[in-house]
C-alpha cells in the first residue's frame, strides 16, 4: 500500500511532468491562456493516461514486444477519441477553445512515456496509481499556469474578475512569450521549494 501511495504522489510533486521532468510542454504552453483551459486539458489528459495505463497493464503480457508502441498508440487513441467526441457534444465552446491540442493527446509524450516506462512493467493497481498521480500533477500544473496568465492578462481567474476595471493588465501573458516566462518562474519556485524541503529533511 505504501508503494502504491508513493507511485501516486510522485506525479504530484517529485516527478511532476510539467515542473520536474518537463514533458508534455506543447499543450502546457499552448492552451494555458486561462485557468479553465488548463484545468480542462489536464482532466482530459488524466482520463486518457489513467484508462490507458490500466488497460496496457492488463494487456502487457498479451501485446507482442515488437508491436508494443503501435499497440499503445491505438489504445491511447481510443480514449482520446472518447474525450474528444464527448467534449465536442457536451462542451462545444471548451472543445473549440482547446482546438487541435485535444486530439494531439494521442502523441503526448507524457501519456506514451508512462505507458512504456511504467504501465507495461507493473500490475494494474500500481499503474492506475501512477497514471492518476501523473494526470493530476499535470492538471494542477496547467491550472496554476493558466490562472496566473489569466490573472495578469485579463485580471480574472476562471472567468471571475478579480482586479478592478482601472487596473492595467499585462497583455504579454496572453501570448506565447508570457507562457514561457510564467513557466520559467514556476519551475524556479518549485526548485527552490524542493531544495528547502531537502535541506530540512537532512
Amino acid at each position: 500500500m505504501t508503494r502504491i501511495w508513493k507511485n501516486f504522489l510522485n506525479g504530484l510533486w517529485d516527478e511532476n511532468p510539467t515542473f520536474r521532468i518537463l514533458i508534455g510542454l506543447c499543450p502546457t504552453l499552448a492552451v494555458t491562456t486561462s485557468a479553465i483551459n488548463g484545468f480542462s486539458m489536464g482532466l482530459a489528459t488524466t482520463f486518457v493516461i489513467l484508462c490507458s495505463s490500466v488497460l496496457i497493464s492488463i494487456l502487457r503480457s498479451v501485446i507482442p514486444s515488437k508491436v508494443r508502441i503501435p499497440a499503445y498508440i491505438i489504445l491511447i487513441a481510443t480514449f482520446v477519441t472518447i474525450v474528444d467526441l464527448s467534449m465536442n457534444a457536451y462542451l462545444p465552446d471548451l472543445h473549440k477553445s482547446l482546438g487541435l491540442f485535444l486530439p494531439l493527446i494521442v502523441v503526448n509524450c507524457l501519456v506514451l512515456g508512462r505507458a512504456e516506462a511504467f504501465a507495461s512493467k507493473n500490475p494494474v493497481v500500481a499503474s492506475a496509481a501512477d497514471g492518476l498521480g501523473m494526470g493530476l500533477g499535470f492538471t494542477w500544473a496547467l491550472t496554476v499556469l493558466g490562472a496566473i496568465r489569466e490573472l495578469f492578462a485579463a485580471g480574472s481567474v476562471f472567468g471571475f474578475q478579480l482586479l478592478g476595471e482601472g487596473v492595467t493588465t499585462i497583455g504579454i501573458f496572453a501570448l506565447p512569450p508570457g507562457a514561457f516566462i510564467t513557466l520559467g518562474i514556476l519551475i524556479a519556485i518549485m526548485n527552490m521549494i524542493g531544495v528547502r524541503l531537502k535541506n530540512r529533511a537532512s
